[in-house]
This record gives structure tokens, sequence and C-alpha cells, in this order.
């Protein structure tokens, strides 16, 4: 957008950006210029997308120290979202070391270059997920050991934040970490966080799982990017989540949007027998070449509950999210590439508290 006499002012800052072709890091590009910033993207391939959007490219690696050192080079801050989403158990790995050493790169190169603030953008599940249908969680809760010792993702990221916090302590380089939800909207080009929506238009979600979770539309989640270098206590975790749901409640909700029915297997499962169930079948099916549409690890975390309490967050960093349902038409849309059109969608309460029995 043009610059107006509201962004005028941020034009000479410099914001260093990677993971800018993620799901969030592009909506965060967008929102960034959108305000005024110059905005550099750390990138492994040209990205003429990004450059015709007005960003500056420089190529490079969060894993390759000197690439990162040109990347944060004269910015004022850093906005790191680069990383792995992967529920495959053969990613542990790859991911343990993209989102621990490219972390140490990526923080350690803007402590070195006096870089004014780093946003680190990790995820809710460091801390928000249990088993208790009751639970919500917010940012001082113990992290959830339990859990992210089965999760490797979830594990990778908590073992990231870690790092950049051990870095900037005693620095002057301030940090602050959000940790959204699961991402919804439009513009998931990579399909890693949008994927269970897809699955669940083509019907390949042959049951409702009996755990819960929390989503946020990844346009706001880029709006509190660009709050956050200005806003929030440094040193501070912030969970950015739209509404929390079951999953038979999201399931009626996209059936709602989308004219999609439901899984057929309309039923709740436990969560023991829904993972001894699963793993059973992961391995009667091994035995005859097949594969299942959910694996083990699938149906333990959808076993689950990822429940957050947004509200530090809104007092903190001005986070506002937008009306969920409209963020599920929106997903549904962009997932079939349908134009925009008119269409009544009923709103779906924008809270971070399920009603009953939730901690006030």
């Amino acid at each position: 957008m043009p610059n107006t006499p509201s962004n005028t002012k941020n034009m000479m800052t410099l914001v260093t950006v990677t993971g800018a072709t993620g799901f969030i890091g592009r909506h965060a590009v967008d929102a960034l210029l959108a305000a005024g910033y110059r905005v550099r993207a750390l990138c492994r391939s040209p990205e003429p997308a990004l450059v015709a959007a007005g960003a500056e490219v420089v190529r490079g690696d969060v894993l390759d120290k000197d690439s990162v050192t040109a990347a944060v080079d004269g910015a004022t801050f850093v906005v790191h979202g680069a990383g792995l989403v992967s529920r495959n158990p053969a990613d542990a790995s790859t991911m343990l070391r993209l989102h621990t050493i490219g972390t140490r790169n990526v923080v350690g190169a803007a402590v070195d270059a006096g870089v004014q603030r780093v946003i680190h953008l990790s995820t809710s599940g460091t801390v928000a997920v249990g088993t208790d249908p009751d639970m919500v969680y917010r940012e001082d809760d113990a992290p959830p050991f339990e859990q992210l010792a089965r999760f490797p993702y979830y594990l990778s990221k908590w073992l990231a934040e870690r790092a950049a916090a051990d870095l900037v302590d005693g620095t002057r380089t301030e940090l602050v970490t959000l940790n959204p939800s699961l991402a919804l909207g439009p513009g998931d080009v990579r399909g890693s966080s949008t994927e269970d929506v897809r699955r669940y238009l083509k019907r390949e979600i042959p049951i409702v799982p009996s755990g819960g979770f929390s989503f946020v539309d990844a346009r706001d989640v880029a709006d509190v990017v660009v709050a956050a270098l200005s806003k929030g206590r440094p040193g501070e975790r912030y969970l950015l989540g739209a509404v929390n749901l079951t999953f038979a409640q999201f399931f009626e909700r996209l059936e709602q949007v989308s004219g999609v029915k439901g899984p057929a297997m309309a039923i709740t499962l436990p969560r023991s027998m829904t993972t001894w169930g699963i793993g059973f079948l992961e391995k009667a099916a091994s035995l005859v070449g097949a594969t299942l549409p959910v694996t083990q690890i699938e149906a333990e975390m959808a076993s689950s509950f990822w429940y957050c309490d947004s509200r530090k967050a809104e007092r903190e960093l001005g986070f506002e999210a937008r009306d969920a349902g409209q963020t599920l038409l929106d997903t549904v849309k962009d997932i079939r590439g349908e134009r925009p059109r008119v269409k009544t969608v009923t709103s779906l309460p924008t809270t971070s508290v399920p009603p009953d029995g939730a901690r006030a």
C-alpha cells in the first residue's frame, strides 16, 4: 500500500524476517510492508513474489551463519519464523536441528548486530496442551513435558524458545515470543497448517477425536507481529487463539461453512481407545502394505486438549481476533480456489475460554 502519514515514520526502519515464505511469515511480511517498514527476507530461493511486494530478499538459510549475519546487518528488528511443521516422527531430527540451531544462529546474530528486539514466532503447543478438557492454559503454566516428549515438533519449538531466551539474557536485545495456536485462513500455500481442513473437505477424517483445540487467523497473528515491535514486555510470551472448540464442535462449524458432512463415524472415542486403536490398526495395515489416513501420533494429538487463554495478548499487544466463522469460511474458499462471494456466516463465540469448567 502507498505510504501515508500514519506509516511514513517507519520507512527507515528495517525488519529482517526469517520464514517469510511460510503461512504466517508471508502474512507478516505483508503486514509489515503495509505499516511502512522496510522488510528484508532471508530466503533459500529468489522469491520474486516477495520482491514484487516490496521486500528485499537475501539468499541464505538460518543454518548458514554467514547468510544470517548478512540478513540482520543494519536491522532494528528481527522476526524469526523459519521452521518446519511436521507430524512425521522421521522429521524429528530435522526439526530439532532447524529449530534449535537455526534459532541460535538468528538470535545470536541479532544480539551481535545490536538488534533492538527479536520477535520469535513459536507455537501455543510449547505450553498449552494436556489431557484435562477443563484446562485453559496461560503463558506461565508449567511446560507440558509429558506431551512434548511424544510430539517432536513441539519439543523442538520449546527448546528453540529456551535457546532464544538464553542468548538474549544479559544483553541489550529484547525478546518477545508469540505463541499462536493452529493458524487458519487464506494463503497457506504449502498446506502445512490447513491440511486437516483439506482432509475434512475430502472426507478423509474417519472419526471424531475426543480432544479439543484452539485456532487463530494467520492474518491476525501477522497484525500482532507488527504490534509486538513496539508493544509487549521483553522476555514475555503471548498466547494467540481466537476460539477453543472440541473437534466435534469444529466439524459442525466446518460443515456449516463448507456444506460437507462430517465424519461418517459420528462418535467420540475416549483418548485411550483412540490411541490404542489407531496404533493397532497401523500395525495391521503395515502387514498388508496399506496405510491409514490417521497416524498414531495424529490420534494422540487429536485426543489432547490445546485450549489457550489469549487475554494477556489482548491487554498488552492489542490482539483482536476476527470472527472465527469468517476465518473458517475464508480457509475453505481458499482451499477450493473460490473467488470471494457474499455468504452469511453464523458467528462463532470469539473467546479464549470454554464456557464450562474452565479456569477463571
